[in-house]
């Protein structure tokens, strides 16, 4: 039964700045993990997430990629979906998408004024149950999905996925893109513990997809649902060990990996499709998917996902933007600097100048010792975010090996308007890596007119 009310009119928020304050204070109150906090949340909503079939994707890096993979994926198959991710890059309403428009602000100033009462109630006795800000937003993506009838909804784990906020899901499928070290104080200091949270996410009898996973880890995965009659389908049984094969599928998005992410939401089509019955269901109760290998190929042509060496031009100078923020986007990122770099000739001017910044020591110096092996400049740049690390911090990480120059730079200075780039190299693209944060930043300097709600990014 669901107690959304409304507030009283003197308490309805009425500009979307005040709506932004309200938010900040929750996320300003920190990380809340676990999901009996959640459900009691949803319960109260009358458990919106239960309204809409949903594909649940988890991962160490990947699950943003493979999600908006399978966004596509659908839509291309005449689905209406929807898509909720995080963090979002310039704007809020990024992270909740129906048929990727994103929420309006008058949508998340509605959705605040029937959800805050409703918070208030379910924290009256105790206020530590006073949902998160990502409970706040997951319970609006729900919300979004059911209001615009979605016929499906991509939902991505936030971190982890046992005690993740949006593992109040029953999904179809639930999908784990790959397993490495990352969020270490949080979710384990080994592959294996950490593949034991992303596992948190199979439920009974649910099929499970598995992408790219080191052996130790599909070991844990394999055993959990096993556990829970779960059968698990992996890209390496469907497709084979190597990416360069001709059977593996293909996308528009750059990068070896992505094919990786590419073969695991195609073998999620094949699952629905399978468990359907084939090209269109023959069990009157069970779903026609049309998820035709054909409708799946010009989907995985068809993805919109920014901020993955994605190539732009800005002001005439070629830009590469890449999020890659921990030790195995790392190796990726060596991958593409290193395709990158036969591209452009030898010696220093085939290398080129890149723009970094990192949250952590760790993902800073695994980035940096990357990025000191390919770059003929680096500049370091400190994202507008509290985990973020300083300029003293990063070039302390800068391998001793490197024999380019370092400079401290912002944002700001880089792109001092939408049209330009303060950075100039005729034969190479400046190429802008690490942080999603940093990313966003950028992405904000080069649209005009937009406030970015960076304070709303982190978490």
């Amino acid at each position: 039964m669901s107690i959304v009310s409304r507030t009283a009119a003197s308490d309805v928020f009425t500009d979307y700045a005040s709506v932004q304050d309200y938010l900040f204070s929750l996320k300003a109150r920190g990380l809340k993990f676990g999901i009996d906090r959640m459900q009691s949340w949803s319960g109260a909503l009358g458990h919106p997430e239960l309204a809409t079939p949903v594909i649940h994707v988890t991962g160490t890096n990947g699950k943003g990629s493979t999600a908006a993979m399978l966004d596509a994926i659908f839509r291309e198959a005449g689905w209406r979906s929807g898509l909720y991710t995080s963090p979002h890059l310039v704007l809020l309403g990024e992270r909740v998408q129906v048929d990727r428009a994103r929420l309006a602000e008058a949508e998340i100033l509605d959705y605040t004024n029937q959800l805050r009462p409703v918070a208030e109630a379910v924290s009256r006795e105790n206020p530590d149950e006073h949902p998160s800000f990502f409970e706040f937003m997951t319970a609006m993506a729900f919300m979004q999905f059911v209001r615009k009838k979605c016929d499906i909804g991509i939902v991505e784990v936030g971190m982890g996925g046992r005690l993740d906020a949006t593992n109040v899901v029953s999904p179809e499928v639930s999908v784990i893109t790959s397993v490495s070290l990352d969020h270490c104080e949080i979710l384990g200091d080994t592959v294996e513990k950490i593949a034991y949270e992303k596992a948190g996410i199979i439920k009974p009898g649910k099929p499970v997809v598995l992408g790219h996973l080191p052996p130790e880890a599909e070991a844990v995965v394999r055993r959990v649902a096993a556990g829970m009659g779960s059968r698990v389908y992996s890209i390496a049984e469907e497709f084979g060990g190597d990416i360069t094969d001709a059977d593996y599928p293909k996308t528009n998005l750059e990068g070896g990996y992505q094919r990786w992410n590419a073969a695991t939401a195609a073998l999620v089509a094949r699952v629905l499709m399978r468990r359907a019955g084939g090209n269109g269901s023959r069990d009157a109760a069970a779903k026609d998917w049309r998820l035709t290998d054909e409708v799946v190929a010009r989907g995985l042509q068809r993805v919109d996902w920014p901020g993955r060496w994605q190539r732009i031009t800005v002001g005439g100078q070629a830009l590469i933007l890449d999020a890659s923020h921990n030790p195995e986007g790392a190796q990726v990122l060596d991958d593409n600097l290193t395709h990158l770099r036969a591209t452009l000739g030898e010696g220093d001017e085939g290398k080129p100048i890149i723009v970094t910044g990192a949250l952590g020591a760790l993902r800073a110096r695994a980035l940096l010792e990357v990025e000191a092996r390919h770059a003929r400049e680096l500049h370091l740049v400190v994202p507008h975010q509290s985990r973020a690390c300083s300029y003293e911090e990063l070039e302390a990480l800068v391998p001793r090996s490197f024999t380019g120059r370092i400079f401290h730079a912002t944002v700001e200075e880089l792109f001092p308007a939408p049209d330009r780039c303060a950075l100039s190299d005729e034969r190479a693209p400046i190429v802008v890596t690490g942080s999603i944060y940093l990313l966003g930043e950028v992405f904000a300097r080069l649209q005009e007119g937009v406030n970015a709600e960076g304070r709303l990014q982190d978490f």
